[in-house]
């Protein structure tokens, strides 16, 4: 363990101890990323609980002594760590999440997911960005400071952030362990590597099954097609609804805003989602409104013959699994029964539909003003070099409704080495820019060394 011998000073003074403790943290990251720890329903659960005990110990040999596990009813454990404040300072949450996406090879691996592998400067392999380089992040830090840190550390590494979280009800039942002045949120990144934002909101989501029900068995299409109805074709048509011609959501009643800061590069936008050359993008309006502020309508799973071996039969029944994200603000009860009313309501030839929802939260915001916010920023311009932007996310981390809720006066600080442009979470061939991971690292050890001494943290704890 690299460990500093007195509290970190000036930002030269941070840049070289961050650069110091970095080989060992990217070696550290490297060994973790090799674990397949996907806490998923029907994953085995020993590589889960494996990197768990792991993230334990690296945050052991990183200056957290009292680092452990706590379970979670019904759900993966956390770890968590504290120190508590010195007199007058503030108070900080370092989350992250130590779960990964599963990667199945028809994603389209060109690596072994779980064989860590560097090229041209990235880390390559499931979770190397999303989220085990956030745990690096707070392991630097931690390591950067030694025995110096001069405010309140909380650590808290989730192990069910990508799938059904049980983390949200524990904490409602346990506020004290999650209270905080500043929630530092290491799950996001730059849009691209190089130029620094911060996140200040994410989408909420609602997730539901529709079913049909037509028939009581498969029946021969050229028998009985023409006068008994198809359930896959009735599904298809009352989700084809969902959208406009231009590629709008068409549900009425939805929450909407439009984002009121710089828009998104749509060249960058396309270059990240792999969008074809010459394929037009859907929807209307500014695309940060599109992706941040306004409600997106996906089919993520389809109940439906396979075309290898179809038969000449009518579908009998169909499924469809629908998500939808919805804005910050915006209340998921609400969007969920206009989203069920539509479905409902353009079920064709009077077919047997049922809606269930299964998963509903609600999005999340913070001032991009605050004072902690202000100062985060001015850490990452000075990292960078160049002026720090806000951005929305379209994606969601539903644990900081839950903050929010336990800690309303709190502010929140969402960033990160998870560069939009080429990270590619929850795809193929997931990378995480080792110089970026730096930055980001020491980003945050100048954040952190300066809350217990700028006058705007005491200014904010008041307000």
């Amino acid at each position: 363990m690299t460990t500093a011998e007195q509290a970190p000073g000036s930002p030269d003074d941070l840049r070289e101890r961050i650069s110091a403790v970095m080989p060992g943290i990217i070696d550290d990251l490297t060994r973790l990323v090799a674990i397949p720890s996907c806490a998923f329903p029907g994953f085995p659960p020993e590589p889960v609980l494996k990197m768990a005990a792991e993230t334990v110990a690296w945050l052991h040999r990183s200056g957290m002594p009292n680092a452990r596990l706590l379970e979670v009813p019904d759900g993966y454990p956390v770890v968590y760590g504290d120190r508590p404040a010195p007199p007058g300072a503030p108070t900080v949450l370092l989350y992250a999440h130590y779960d990964v996406q599963p990667a199945p090879p028809e994603q389209g691996w060109t690596i072994d997911p779980w064989s860590p592998t560097v090229r041209d400067g990235r880390l390559y392999g499931r979770g190397a960005a999303d989220d085990k380089s956030g745990i690096a992040m707070h392991a630097a830090t931690l390591q950067a400071f030694g025995d110096g840190l001069a405010v309140g550390i909380k650590v808290v590494i989730e192990g069910e952030e990508e799938t059904d979280s049980h983390l949200e009800a524990f904490a409602l039942a346990n506020p004290d362990l999650f209270t905080a002045d500043v929630y530092v949120i290491a799950d996001g990144g730059n849009e691209q590597v190089g130029e620094p934002v911060i996140g200040v909101s994410t989408r909420g989501g609602v997730v539901l099954e529709v079913a049909v029900n037509t028939l009581e068995q498969p029946v021969h299409s050229g028998l009985f097609g023409g006068a008994a109805p198809d359930a896959l074709l009735a599904l298809m048509r009352m989700l084809a609804t969902l959208h406009d011609d231009t590629g709008d959501v068409a549900v009425t009643g939805l929450a909407h805003s439009d984002w009121d800061g710089d828009d998104t590069d749509e060249q960058l936008f396309r270059r990240a989602s792999g969008t074809l050359p010459g394929q037009p993008l859907v929807g209307t309006g500014r695309l940060s409104s599109r992706l941040w502020t306004r409600p997106a309508i996906s089919v993520i799973g389809l109940d439906a013959p396979p075309t290898h071996g179809a038969v000449n039969a009518l579908a009998p029944r169909a499924k469809a699994v629908v998500a939808m994200r919805i804005p910050p603000g915006a209340d998921a009860d609400h969007e969920c029964q206009r989203l069920t009313e539509h479905l409902v309501a353009a079920a064709p030839w009077g077919v047997s539909v049922e809606v269930n929802p299964t998963v509903l939260w609600p999005g999340w915001s913070t001032s991009p003003n605050g004072p902690f916010v202000t100062l985060a920023r001015e850490a990452m311009t000075e990292v960078f070099g160049k002026p720090t932007g806000v951005i929305g996310s379209g994606g969601s981390i539903p644990l900081l409704t839950t903050l929010a809720e336990i800690n309303p006066a709190a502010e929140f600080v969402l960033w990160g080495a998870e560069d939009g442009a080429q990270a590619n979470i929850h795809s193929a061939d997931e990378s995480v820019d080792l110089a970026e991971l730096e930055r980001a690292a020491l980003a945050q050890t100048i954040f952190v060394a300066r809350l217990s001494s700028d006058a705007r943290m005491d200014q904010g704890k008041q307000s």
